[in-house]
């Protein structure tokens, strides 16, 4: 990634050019475990849809179905077990169905591409036309977009000043967070209150529009991937598996409703854009204002777009022109929607719930869920720039043609690991960019931090007892085996940039071009 970077070479990792030598041959048993893959992953998607056309019997609160049209959704008598069993059943078929896909990849299988996104588009548009399951997020949002619509600020009224109001999307809001100010930039209150505009009073409508924003955002990135590799079918089926037809992010994203895939959509979008490290003409230049611009936009959907935005800057280190340009672009784009709000929209960055343990591994030394360690923050801080840093300077080198899509794939890895608060939606920045790069052993350490993080979170707000044997099982799962299990993950990132051993693979099919090639092609160029 830089001159102190080793290669591959120097690791005994020896990956021909993409565009060299035969096609590996499907080894024993490759066809089918690619079939095993796929069936996993139709399997996993439809425990998940039943889930969510259920909703309303195992998840709170009760979000009433309007009387015509979508969201649908049925009421039935469910046991909280039966569902958390089945949701536990999903969340490994997904995350093994898609490793079971990599893994025939590798081998020499070719999964069908067209046939991966294919799934992975009607999974989304049938989420779409449900509740919202497995978090509660999506009625916060609501709330937030609707104090937006009666011309206050979600800045300064949280939803329970709403439901004083005796509004009744305030009075639907989730009693989890509704003393909390909106956490996320103003492109997400934009969203937000354009939903709740058009959504009306319907708590359900306008979650049903806020879930359409996500899920053409979660469309456009599988459809970019599929274009930017549409010559190299291995390449191309192996971004679908991680992207387009990956049940755990289909469920976290799609389902849930989480805004993190609009800024993941525009970001991986400012980052395919640079294709040269420095501005050689008015061309080059345009390019780097519109990176500059849609990372910009990523970063006011949510703050921790930002990585992005450093990946950019890193790429465009050597050229100050390079590094102007995305800063003009990235004013453009932020500066506005701050300045409209003011210093509220600010401060919400440094509220407590930014900086406090969710599920990482900094529970383990905090001794009990929702405790701080003293300090937890600052050690956080610093064990994510140790590490990105590490990761900068250790990570194989950069994808062709496209230089800033490797230092913002590294920044946002380290962060999504090491961070002390984090949730399995935020891996929509990292999987974005793992779709583009080339196969590693990076592709099972993320893997295992989404799938741990998914699991441990299924089904979601089920609105158990304590003393329900669910929620013994949830406290022991968040309290010591995810935290464990997450700090052996971090571990082995950091063993991955010590020992350089990142086992670059190579599934490229003769005469295929890189990315950065495809990307040129898809402007014209």
């Amino acid at each position: 990634m830089n001159r102190g970077a080793r290669s591959s070479q120097d690791v005994g990792d020896r990956p021909t050019p993409l565009s060299a030598g035969p096609p590996a041959e499907p080894g024993p048993g490759a066809h089918r475990l690619a079939s095993v893959a796929i069936a996993a992953i139709v399997v996993s998607l439809l425990i998940m849809i039943g889930a969510a056309v259920v909703r309303n019997a195992w998840e709170h609160p009760y979000i009433a179905l309007p009387a015509h049209g979508p969201p649908w959704g049925l009421s039935r008598h469910l046991s909280i077990m039966s569902v958390s069993e089945a949701m536990w059943v999903a969340a490994i078929l997904g995350g093994g169905g898609v490793i079971a896909g990599l893994a025939a990849i590798a081998r020499g299988a070719r999964p069908p591409a067209r046939l991966l996104l294919l799934i992975g588009l009607v999974a989304t548009v049938t989420f779409v036309l449900l509740l919202p399951a497995g978090s509660t997020d999506a009625l916060d949002e609501a709330a937030y977009g609707r104090i937006a619509v009666l011309g206050h600020s979600p800045y300064l009224m949280n939803p329970k000043q709403l439901g004083a109001l005796h509004d009744p999307v305030g009075l639907n809001a989730p009693l989890v967070w509704n003393n909390q100010f909106t956490l996320y930039g103003p492109l997400s209150t934009g969203l937000e209150w354009a939903a709740a505009k058009l959504g009306g009073t319907s708590v359900a409508r306008i979650i049903l529009w806020l879930k359409l924003w996500n899920a053409i955002a979660f469309a456009v990135v599988a459809l970019v991937l599929d274009r930017v590799l549409r010559s190299d079918q291995a390449r191309r089926a192996r971004a679908h598996l991680l992207w387009s037809a990956n049940p755990l992010l289909l469920w976290v994203l799609v389902a849930e409703g989480h805004v993190e895939t609009f800024g993941a959509a525009a970001g991986l979008l400012g980052l395919i854009l640079v294709r040269t490290r420095r501005p050689s003409g008015r061309a080059d230049a345009v390019r780097w204002l519109a990176a500059g611009l849609l990372v910009g936009a990523a970063v006011e959907v949510k703050v921790t777009y930002a990585l992005f935005g450093l990946g950019l800057v890193w790429a465009g280190r050597r050229s100050l022109a390079a590094c102007l340009c995305a800063g003009a672009g990235a004013a453009v784009a932020i500066l506005p929607g701050y300045l409209w709000f003011g210093t509220p929209s600010i401060s919400v960055l440094f509220a407590r719930d930014y900086l406090s343990s969710i599920d990482n591994f900094y529970q383990l030394f905090a001794g009990s869920y929702g405790r701080t360690i003293p300090g937890q923050t600052v050690v956080g801080a610093l064990l994510f720039v140790a590490v990105a840093l590490l990761m900068l300077w250790r990570f194989p080198a950069d994808l062709p043609g496209l230089p800033a899509i490797g230092p913002a794939l590294a920044l946002s890895a380290a962060w999504l690991l090491l961070w002390p608060y984090t949730f399995p939606w935020y891996d929509a920045m990292v999987f974005c960019l793992l779709a583009l790069y080339r196969p590693s052993r990076l592709d099972w350490v993320i893997l295992a931090q989404l799938t741990i993080g998914v699991f441990a979170l299924m089904p979601g707000n089920a609105g158990t007892p304590p003393q329900h044997a669910l929620a013994v099982i949830n406290n022991d799962l968040l309290y010591w085996v995810v935290p464990a299990v997450l700090l052996l993950i971090a571990a082995g990132l950091v063993w991955l940039c010590l020992t350089g051993r990142w086992k670059m693979g190579q599934v490229s099919e003769p005469g295929a071009q890189p990315p950065g090639l495809a990307a040129a092609a898809v402007s014209g160029r």
